[in-house]
């Protein structure tokens, strides 16, 4: 964890929460997965009027970063646009550790850009993932 620029992944996150549309809530989120290759792969949240037919922003980057070719990250960085810090929905969380594991660690930032790092794990203990499917 102490060779990732943690600052750099939230500063990703930040620039896109800015493109995000989100003329309901008006709380705009922003997310950046890091992958094992560098890239950075990078979505906003996408709200619309048909609730609950939006998209969070870790699930429109990892769309992102299945479309670059990508299937794993080795980080996450997330921001909302509150004074708290924001932290995936239930869902994103288990999206996340479908790509990701439990020791993946994850920036939950605020809109002032203060953030802590978590885990996976931290977020979405004794996950549910494809180790406990039977082989197809």
């Amino acid at each position: 964890m102490s060779n990732i620029d943690f600052d750099a992944l939230v500063a990703a996150a930040k620039a896109i929460r800015d493109r995000a549309y989100a003329p309901y809530s008006n709380y705009h989120v922003g997310a950046a997965l890091l992958t094992p290759s560098g890239q950075v792969f990078v979505g906003a949240n996408v709200e619309n009027a048909a609730y609950p037919q939006g998209a969070c922003a870790e699930t429109c980057a990892i769309g992102t970063m299945i479309a670059g070719g990508e299937r794993r990250l080795t980080a996450v960085a997330v921001i909302g646009s509150g004074p708290d810090l924001c932290t995936p929905c239930g869902g994103c969380r288990q999206r996340l550790f479908e790509f990701g594991d439990a020791s993946v660690p994850v920036a939950i930032a605020a809109a002032d850009g203060r953030y802590e790092v978590v885990t996976i794990g931290d977020l979405l203990p004794r996950a549910f993932g494809p180790n406990h499917l039977p082989d197809a």
